[in-house]
């Protein structure tokens, strides 16, 4: 199988590219430079620029370009190049796709939890309404230009992914591992979460799993607190974690990325992608710990 992907070099990209390369599938990479090997194709998403043949033999396409949430604060013309960055390149693929004459069979298309928004004591299936706030009219755009493609289009809503030192947990390892690290305000808020082995086997899941369609939520399956998981790696380092960062001081220092990556509340079900016939690596909260603690 043939898998064009943008994106590739993030976390979950990279995680996704060693996955369909071990098990024998060709992985093909959208770069802004100019291309160093056959794997490589130039596109440049911001004047929605690809190959006229970008997509010739492709069987399935991975949508998951984008600036991160995670550089803070999100001043003015940074929450402009986060919304940008994401419809862009959702633009750029989805044309590319529709005037295809052998179109791909499926598009994979980045979304994320911030679709629901804050939404505390609610389980969040993929029926929950959308939320409000920066993140969830995002999400709703993102997945609204997805949807535009002619072809099967699944719609991934990722949560907090969960990996041995990057994404949302790379600055909150290095603290914990100090035994300075602590729940985030309460730490009573819902955080969903998904092993980045997870997220990637997760993919290609629905990649392979022709029945699958629309949005699909890319989280474990056992709920957990912010103050849980902290717990979780403390435990699993041998280190305290008692120490709790106030929530004023979060949203003094972060200000709206706080209260929208930090300080909401989501629990989300993975009972759509179980349905499925996806079975996890790391269901648990103490086997996701212990595999992110572990030494290579």
């Amino acid at each position: 199988m043939k898998v064009l992907i943008s994106g590739a070099s993030g976390l979950v990209g990279s995680e996704l590219v060693r996955q369909l390369t071990a098990r024998g599938d060709e992985a093909y990479r959208l770069v802004r430079r100019a291309p160093e090997n056959n794997f490589e194709i130039q596109w440049d998403p911001e004047t929605q620029r690809i190959p006229e043949d970008a997509l010739d033999g492709i069987d399935a396409v991975v949508n998951l370009a984008g600036a991160t949430t995670g550089k803070i604060p999100w001043t003015k013309k940074y929450k402009q190049e986060i919304v940008s960055s994401r419809i862009n390149s959702t633009k750029t693929l989805v044309s590319a796709i529709n005037r295809a004459t052998n179109k791909p069979k499926v598009l994979v298309s980045g979304s994320a939890s911030g679709f629901y928004g804050d939404k505390p004591g609610e389980v969040l299936t993929e029926t929950s309404p959308k939320g409000t706030g920066f993140l969830s009219d995002l999400a709703a755009q993102w997945e609204a230009e997805a949807a535009k493609a002619e072809t099967r289009v699944v719609l991934v809503r990722t949560t907090m992914v969960m990996s041995k030192s990057l994404g949302a947990l790379g600055r909150l390892l290095p603290l914990i591992k100090l035994g300075i690290g602590g729940p985030l305000g309460s730490g009573k808020q819902d955080w969903a979460w998904i092993s980045l082995v997870d997220e990637a086997r997760a993919i290609i899941h629905l990649i392979d799993n022709q029945k699958t369609e629309g949005a699909y939520n890319l989280t474990a399956p056992e709920p957990a607190t912010c103050g849980q998981i902290v717990a979780s790696l403390a435990k699993k380092l041998h280190r305290p974690a008692i120490i709790p960062v106030p929530k004023f001081a979060l949203n003094l220092l972060i200000g709206e990325a706080a209260r929208e990556l930090l300080l909401c509340s989501q629990n989300m079900s993975a009972d759509k992608l179980i349905s499925s016939g996806f079975q996890f690596t790391h269901p648990s909260l103490d086997q996701a710990s212990a595999w992110v603690v572990e030494k290579n």
